[in-house]
């Protein structure tokens, strides 16, 4: 019985993982710390300031303050929001929109801090997304890949973790979604192979949002079966 769907919303709302691989490589390279852009989809999940302390810790064998990984990841946003608006993802509006006329409740769960997108995302999909179905890097002391944004995601949609499903895109936010209890459905919309989704447990692996909607239509024409019988 599904009753919400939970998305990421970085290369699952918007096509903005490029812009934000750019951001990350030039950004890093100024403070003498290596990104490289592949390595952006690989973190793709994590607070960015958590992202910063940990490659602070490989690289430079320390931990960074708060302050020093925050004046950080304040660059790496600057560098972001200058390459312009990020386009929605092709599908995805109108597998909400699907979703919504099916009577399932929209939730969005992103490791985030981007003021850029995050305040567009109730205005861009008027009527779809509601900034109190909204958990953000703001929300959670602990981010992806830790359950703690899925979880709750589940409580602010008031709905148990067999009632969800979860459609991500990378591998942190798969490994997030299992360790809350979550199907996850993974659309693989970056240069990471399936493979790499399915190591974190995705449940299934699709290329597109018309795929997605595809399985959801599925899942919800048999729920449909059910109660009319």
């Amino acid at each position: 019985m599904i009753k919400a769907v939970l998305f990421d919303m970085d290369g699952v709302i918007y096509d903005s993982m490029p812009h934000h691989a750019i951001a990350w490589e030039s950004s890093m390279k100024q403070y003498g710390l290596h990104m490289s852009r592949s390595d952006a989809y690989r973190y793709e999940g994590m607070r960015g300031v958590e992202t910063i302390k940990q490659l602070a810790r490989q690289q430079w064998q320390r931990e960074l303050t708060d302050e020093e990984a925050q004046e950080m990841y304040d660059e790496k946003s600057a560098r972001f929001a200058a390459q312009g608006p990020a386009q929605k993802m092709p599908g995805v509006q109108h597998l909400m929109e699907f979703l919504k006329s099916s009577g399932i409740t929209i939730c969005v769960v992103t490791g985030s801090g981007q003021h850029t997108l995050l305040d567009h995302l109730e205005e861009e999909f008027t009527g779809l997304l509601h900034k109190e179905l909204m958990v953000t890097a703001f929300d959670v002391r602990h981010g992806k890949p830790a359950p703690d944004p899925y979880l709750m995601g589940l409580k602010k949609a008031g709905v148990q973790a067999d009632e969800a499903i979860v459609i991500e895109n990378a591998p942190l936010g798969v490994r997030a979604a299992k360790a809350a209890g979550i199907f996850c459905l993974a659309v693989n919309t970056g240069p990471l192979p399936d493979q790499a989704l399915y190591d974190e447990g995705a449940d299934i692996v699709v290329k597109t949002m018309a795929e997605a909607e595809r399985f959801l239509g599925t899942i919800l024409g048999a729920r449909g079966k059910e109660q009319g019988t």
